[in-house]
């Protein structure tokens, strides 16, 4: 293993300043690639479902996507730390492209659904290997910066995402959400192909085939219960409680076997350590909260305050932006710091507030109220978003930094999917009590048979085409009607406030969790250095913090937003 780290930290000898600046640049249009795709692709899927036809798969679009990506993050992390960055991340980007261009093509729901999951077999590449190939050029000192302006793209893409989508499909077509990846992807692809190097060596590894095998059996059964619960299915239905019990046995299986792995995907030991373990699960229910406001912020909005949400990146828009300064912010405090530990703890404790404020929003919250919690939340879960990840990068050698940061990516996301699951079990419950308990005896059956079958899906029931359909109906009946359509709506709009504020106020619990677990941290200071094999001679650290200086200023051109001051000469090691 001293070989591999030798070779990994090799990269700050074999790249100059404009060669640290390339890498960067195409790490960062690869990360722009995946994350513009998945909300410029959300806004144009109605009209995708109008003309391919497929409503009973609408679902599998997006789930077929989310599958692939999230259950070959550790996968591709580990064979990085094998193998080298470099392919990997070229390969992702490839079958990333392939897959948008097949997507494109797509004749019928069937075949999307297949090129959708090409696409996530490559995207589930690019952010693990994107943020190791960072950790690789710069000491943890120096990632913060990075990372933060890495995770702002995000931001970016889910504010410019959906205009541009909307826009796209409406002048252009849907087919060229997928096709207007490939300009992008190809610059992107050109750019990493040319920057980063490779590895100088070649070792004979043992891939740990059978792990790798078994998490997906896992990981996948357990994804697709959570999406499917409480939604396609009940969660007391045996589909349901199959896939639970054999990812469960899976899950054991694969923790057998990783104790007994050469080389395992995910190392058991990882756990030992403080840092991963108490990282890992602040993630988790970081990912919770972020997924689960994301996911109810829009419906509040459009069903508790009236107001036309059709386009879900306009309405998160407050918290986008928020996040993006919040996970630049924190990048630059702990650059000049060096610490976290305490920045984690307001972090998660600023994150709970907001969300505490969101849970205590009823029918009659104006948009300022809205606005303000979402300020506050954004502010506290984005800098968790890069902060772990340099965290645990700088508790483990280079022979581990692909590894560790896919497992904690792999986890982020298996919190969101859950998160969300949970959440939304939670407010269709309430809401669908709320409602019965709200609406007089016998009004339900003067709805269409069609308003019937929504009565507990909240989602459904307040868009805009099936209110305008309910008052049309309603109101037809004549003047009782019009008292019937104002009485039903009114009450679908309590119950939707009583039903989203018991979300929030479950996301605030999970949040005071993680911030309990943030107590757990130890505090390691962050390296100025890299540990290197015995006799490597490191890059000169002051010509190191300097490349980073550059490229986090290139990073801020590129993402569009502002970015730290440079540090004080004295504090570059």
């Amino acid at each position: 293993m001293k070989h591999d780290e030798a070779e990994m930290a090799g990269m700050h000898g074999q790249l100059s300043r404009t060669g640290v600046i390339l890498v960067v640049a195409g790490v960062m249009l690869g990360m722009l690639l995946a994350s513009l795709d998945q909300t410029i692709v959300g806004t144009a899927m109605p009209r995708v479902i109008a003309e391919l036809h497929g409503m009973q798969h609408y679902a599998w679009v997006f789930t077929a996507y989310m599958l692939a990506s999230t259950v070959m993050v550790p996968i591709y992390g580990k064979l990085s730390d094998l193998y080298g960055r470099r392919p990997f991340f070229l390969i992702g980007m490839v079958l990333f492209l392939v897959g948008s261009a097949l997507s494109g093509t797509s004749q019928n729901i069937l075949q999307l659904i297949v090129y959708r999951a090409i696409q996530g077999l490559g995207a589930g590449a690019m952010m693990p290997i994107a943020q190791a190939i960072i950790g690789d050029i710069f000491p943890p000192a120096e990632r913060g910066r990075l990372q933060g302006i890495l995770m702002s793209v995000f931001g970016l893409s889910s504010i410019i995402g959906p205009l541009l989508g909307g826009w796209i499909t409406d002048n252009w077509g849907w087919r060229w959400c997928f096709y207007v990846n490939m300009p992008v992807g190809v610059l992107a692809l050109v750019t990493a192909g040319f920057a980063l190097p490779r590895m100088p060596f070649r070792h004979y590894h043992k891939v740990d085939y059978t792990g790798a095998g078994l998490l997906i059996a896992a990981a996948v059964p357990m994804l697709l219960a959570f999406s499917w619960g409480g939604t396609q299915y009940a969660w007391s239905s045996a589909p349901v409680i199959a896939l639970l019990v054999f990812s469960a046995l899976m899950w054991a299986a694969f923790a057998f076997v990783e104790q007994r792995a050469a080389e395992p995907i995910i190392t058991p030991s990882l756990f030992k350590n403080r840092v991963f373990s108490a990282s890992v699960a602040a993630t988790f229910l970081a990912g919770v909260g972020m997924f689960g406001s994301i996911m109810y912020l829009p419906l509040y909005v459009q069903g508790v305050l009236g107001q036309s949400a059709t386009n879900s990146g306009a309405v998160l828009t407050p918290m986008m932006l928020s996040f993006m300064v919040a996970s630049a912010l924190g990048g630059w405090i702990m650059t000049r710091t060096g610490r976290y530990k305490w920045l984690a703890v307001g972090a998660f404790a600023i994150a709970s507030f907001g969300m505490f404020l969101l849970s205590r929003m009823d029918g009659h919250a104006n948009a300022w109220m809205v606005v303000r919690n979402m300020v506050i939340t954004g502010l506290g879960i984005g800098v968790t978003m890069s902060l772990f990840t340099i965290v645990v990068q700088n508790a483990f050698p280079f022979g581990q930094l692909g590894q560790v940061t896919g497992s904690l990516q792999f986890f982020r996301s298996i919190g969101g999917t859950i998160g969300v699951a949970l959440l939304g079990a939670a407010m269709t419950s309430r809401f669908k009590s709320e409602l019965t308990t709200r609406l007089p005896s016998g009004m339900a059956h003067a709805l269409p048979p069609s308003a019937q079958s929504l009565l507990g899906n909240p989602q459904a029931l307040v868009s805009p085409e099936a209110t305008s359909a309910l008052r049309a109906h309603l109101t037809a009946l004549g003047p009782q009607g019009v008292a019937l359509a104002n009485l039903f709506l009114g009450a679908v709009r309590t119950s939707l406030a009583a039903a989203v504020s018991d979300v929030f106020a479950l996301g605030t619990g999970l949040l005071v969790l993680g911030l309990i677990a943030t107590f757990f941290l130890p505090e390691i200071p962050l390296r100025r250095g890299e540990r290197r094999a015995p006799g490597e001679v490191a890059a000169p650290g002051a010509m190191m913090a300097e490349m980073a200086t550059d490229v986090a200023e290139a990073g801020v051109l590129m993402a569009g937003g502002g970015g730290g001051g440079r540090p004080d000469e004295d504090e570059e090691a």
